[in-house]
């Protein structure tokens, strides 16, 4: 067998390809994303980016149900999503096996929260496997599918985002193309009417204590002796970082199955070490697990439920090794994240400024506009929240109508904003909804949505109008804007805000990053009519910045997307050659 270096996502796709997955349903969510990506170059799966992650596990259960391997991916935020088919697909089970995987974010690289997804396998009763490398991320997810259809039920994969985005080797095998199962009609598995529901449950409650059993056996826990005076219990990165800040200073019980987890084993290794130690991120799932079993062990006691672990730390905590390090005086400027060069949503945000409103907010790349010097951005809660939230604020208070709108990207609308909007229509409140169309996923790389009249693999698809959508939903205001023209933004804006009735702006301009888009020349300025007054720097564009008490625009970043020209009451800002 050929091995490959690979990070962890490519690691799962090729595991769940040479596991036999015939139908792939997600939503992009960083870390998870690239899982669906490496998928969807596989000619003979079927992959789609779904609008959202409900309906990414109901795709998936539906495909296992008929009789295909099935998978859909989504980050710890995006399980909240899906919850609902998973929970209900614990009780009616599978026909063909069906892979969840969860990508969480300890240390919320990219997310507004650290949620540990391990209580959604106990709560909806479902195993969930967490490996600790990619090699791991290959065999767990092949394995995934087996277990599934041995228990009848789904399997959760859990991963960090240190596996999902690190690189180790994995061994390539062959595809086990095992085909279709044949479906069998069985209302009293597959309707989950109470009085079927009841008799499943049943099932389920059985199911646990099986697998719990296999857990203490299973290949997938393994213990490792070495000095006994410490020892670990551990899963996922934290296996990782235990072995190179210990080494063979400890033993290790690695479980690879982190739901339902074994007693047995664990009374049994901690009998044989002095002290034992358990090392999680996040919140003390295993911990809890071993105490409430009785065995004693230190935990979140020691160490913290914020935030990554790493090799220091560890070293720290239980060797009390402090890991050197070179310290540098240099003061090194802060680089917080910013909208590109050339953003379409720094003129719509610009704009808002104007017009001094509160934006109620959404999940995407525009959430950078709540950043100084644009400031624009007063809420952020989660997905498609923003035009719901906006709805609450003009009920609670209907003074803040005229002075308070939504802004939400057209993947985040198709994902949940929809429903919202409907809210809006339905229970008529005076609420100024901005969808920022940029013609594609931006925030987690480019993906194709139901908007951008392409699939996953790019194939043509249809498109959906969203102001079509938007009429048909029952909001007759419904208007487009250039965010590039400042003119025609605020004045779109401010006749919104002004009407009696609910309305719609939609700022549309595709991403700048966009191979497809061209762009203009960059703009430069002109020194001798710069007065330094600074106006070109309110909206904060990277590719603008002061010297010698003069505006400078960095040709390699600058698109000449005009949006500073317009601010400059000098015509210091000039088209370049």
């Amino acid at each position: 067998m050929a091995k490959e270096l690979r990070i962890g996502n490519d690691a799962v796709a090729r595991g769940l390809y040479e596991g036999g997955v015939r139908v792939v349903s997600s939503y992009p969510g960083t870390p998870s994303t690239e899982i669906t990506e490496f998928i969807s170059t596989y000619d003979d799966v079927y992959s789609e980016w779904a609008p959202n992650e409900k309906v990414a596990g109901e795709v998936a259960l539906g495909a296992a149900i008929a009789g295909a391997r099935a998978f859909c991916g989504m980050k710890h935020v995006g399980l909240n999503v899906a919850s609902e088919p998973v929970f209900t697909g614990s009780y009616t089970g599978v026909n063909a096996g069906w892979v969840i995987a969860v990508a969480d974010d300890p240390g919320m690289h990219s997310s507004q929260n650290e949620q540990d997804s391990r209580h959604y396998a106990k709560a909806a009763k479902v195993m969930m496997l967490e490996p600790s490398d990619s090699a791991e991320c290959l065999e767990f997810a092949k394995k995934g599918f087996e277990l599934s259809e041995k228990f009848d039920c789904p399997v959760i994969l859990r991963l960090t985002t240190r596996v999902a985005h690190s690189r180790s080797l994995v061994e390539i095998g062959d595809r086990n193309d095992i085909g279709v199962k044949e479906y069998v009609k069985n209302p009293q598995k597959y309707v989950m009417m109470p009085a079927m529901a009841r008799t499943r449950h049943v099932v389920v409650e059985q199911r646990l204590l099986d697998q719990a059993e296999w857990a203490e056996t299973c290949e997938l826990n393994r213990v490792e002796m070495n000095d006994t005076k410490i020892g670990v219990i551990t899963s996922g990165i934290c296996y990782q970082y235990a072995k190179e800040a210990l080494g063979d200073s400890a033993s290790y019980l690695k479980l690879g199955c982190v739901y339902p987890m074994p007693v047995d084993i664990i009374k049994d290794f901690a009998a044989k070490c002095d002290k034992v130690y358990v090392l999680e991120e996040l919140d003390p799932f295993i911990e809890e697990h071993c105490k409430a079993n009785g065995i004693d062990v230190i935990g979140k006691e020691a160490f913290t439920v914020q935030g990554e672990y790493s090799q220091s730390l560890i070293a720290k905590v239980i060797l009390g090794k402090e890991t050197e390090s070179i310290a540098t005086d240099l003061e090194i400027p802060g680089r917080p994240p910013v909208l590109c060069a050339g953003c379409p949503h720094r003129g719509l945000f610009y704009a808002l400024k104007k017009q001094n409103v509160t934006v109620s907010g959404d999940i995407g790349c525009y959430t950078l506009g709540a950043l100084a010097p644009l400031g624009m951005i007063d809420t952020c809660i989660c997905m498609g929240a923003s035009i719901s939230a906006l709805h609450g604020r003009n009920k609670a208070n209907p003074e803040n109508e005229k002075k308070s709108v939504a802004v939400i990207g057209d993947s985040t609308f198709i994902h949940s904003g929809v429903t919202g909007l409907i809210d809006i229509a339905y229970n008529a409140s005076n609420s100024t909804v901005i969808i920022l169309d940029n013609s594609i996923t931006g925030m987690t790389g480019h993906q194709q949505n139901p908007t951008t009249g392409k699939t996953i693999k790019g194939d043509p698809a249809t498109a959906v109008n969203l102001e079509a959508l938007a009429k048909a939903v029952g909001i007759d205001r419904v208007r487009v804007v250039d965010p590039y023209n400042l003119k025609e933004t605020e004045t779109a804006i401010k006749e919104e805000l002004a009407v009696e009735e609910p309305s719609v702006i939609i700022s549309r301009r595709p991403c700048a990053l966009l191979k497809y888009v061209k762009h203009e020349k960059p703009l430069k300025v002109n020194a001798d009519k710069c007065r330094g007054c600074k106006a070109c720097m309110k909206i904060g564009c990277p590719a603008i910045s002061f010297r010698d008490k003069k505006a400078v625009i960095d040709f390699t970043q600058c698109i000449g997307c005009g949006v500073c020209e317009q601010l400059c009451a000098f015509g210091a800002i000039e088209k370049g050659e």
